[in-house]
């Protein structure tokens, strides 16, 4: 598995439109094969500051991923409704299994 947290601060005023923005990529998004997980979520104590959890099956998945319409879409909308430049980290999984991720695809 590969796993990337993008890092989001989003200006006060876009937080709702940028949340919106990013649950319909996500949701598009767990449609793509190589799609495990694909969380939004949300701080509490600073609700301009999301993480994005993206699971791909492999590497390369997080590739074709950045290939698709609807990223691209995500991409330019969200762009201007940053605080800040986004930034991610990579990792891998320890646990639990591969196989616990083939669970049905809402």
């Amino acid at each position: 598995m590969f796993i990337v947290h993008v890092h989001v601060h989003v200006k006060a005023d876009q937080v709702e439109a940028f949340r919106q923005a990013s649950v319909s990529n996500a949701q598009k998004s767990l449609q793509e094969p190589g799609v495990a997980r694909f969380d939004v979520i949300q701080k509490l104590d600073d609700p301009a500051r999301f993480v994005l959890v993206e699971v791909y099956r492999e590497e390369s998945d997080a590739a074709a991923h950045k290939e698709t319409e609807h990223y691209k879409v995500w991409r330019d909308t969200v762009q201007d409704m940053m605080a800040e430049p986004r930034y991610s980290v990579k990792y891998t999984n320890c646990f639990p299994g591969e196989d616990s991720f083939d669970a049905p695809k809402a």
